[in-house]
């Protein structure tokens, strides 16, 4: 077989040393849908699927050695950002997306983990705000997150409306609300918006505690549906199904005491089942 090229992309976020979210789950979601990934990583963690015990950021000027390395001669034809951890990394980031022209560029604004725990520094959120959201493709907040950015509760479809308005105006061009916090028993709503469409994108609702690392998950499906050739509002569908259907997949999956992860490779592992 001769050489052929893989699609690339790059994540810029946190490690997560129990493997379920950060860097890992974005690698993992770039190996299950066909993208070759590569890193840039801004913090280390130690944390488990119960807490984070401890967050040791990496120097910003390394950040950049890191995104500087793998653009000179990999490149990415899409760039995910998670957990950016404080002011100078955020601005560092911004700094070398603009030039080496990264885009397509999806933003996860990660500012704390399932266990509460916080992953952003308070003063750095103004920064994330200013630098980072005005250069984003798509920017997926959930709930919580998306009450920091927009300043008022979000609480149902109407506010998640509002919300999505709000952060449209602080620069990105297209928004996806994550709604998995809506007490909905039935499905999880996310809601798009690119400043004239809203679509709702809904899919059932899975009842597992395997829920650690979906919203880095479902932010790099979109960046690897986007380096694929993707429309923004098709890589945001894809996303979720993909999400969807590995939530389902891994429900009876025991790792941890906590917030348990997500088998990414279980789509994977079904098709090679059923192909046998």
């Amino acid at each position: 077989m001769g050489p052929f090229q893989m699609r690339t992309a790059l994540t810029i976020a946190g490690s997560d040393s129990g493997g379920g979210a950060g860097i890992q789950a974005d690698l993992k979601t770039f190996a299950a849908l066909g993208v070759y990934g590569t890193s840039a990583i801004t913090a280390l963690t130690a944390q488990n699927t119960v807490r984070v015990e401890g967050v040791y950021p990496i120097p910003s000027d390394f950040v950049a050695r890191q995104i500087d390395a793998v653009v000179k001669d990999i490149g990415a034809d899409a760039i995910k950002t998670g957990m950016l951890s404080n002011r100078l990394i955020i601005e560092t980031v911004a700094a070398k997306i603009v030039e080496h022209a990264l885009r397509p560029l999806v933003v996860d604004p990660v500012m704390m983990a399932k266990s509460g725990d916080a992953l952003l520094e308070p003063e750095a959120r103004d920064a994330l705000i200013s630098s980072v959201l005005p250069l984003a493709t798509v920017v997926t907040p959930n709930l919580p997150e998306a009450e920091v950015l927009c300043g008022f509760p979000v609480n149902n479809m109407e506010g998640m409306r509002r919300a999505a308005r709000a952060i449209h105006a602080l620069g990105p061009r297209c928004v996806v609300v994550k709604g998995g916090h809506l007490q909905d028993a039935g499905f999880s709503t996310d809601l798009f918006y690119d400043g004239e469409r809203f679509e709702e994108l809904s899919e059932a609702r899975i009842d597992t505690r395997n829920t650690h690392g979906t919203g880095c998950t479902f932010a790099s499906a979109i960046a690897a549906r986007l380096a694929l050739g993707d429309e923004v509002l098709d890589a945001v569908r894809a996303a979720k199904r993909y999400v969807s259907g590995i939530l389902a997949a891994s429900a009876g999956l025991r790792i941890g005491h906590g917030h348990g992860p997500m088998n990414h490779a279980a789509l994977l592992l079904r098709g090679l089942r059923d192909s046998t």
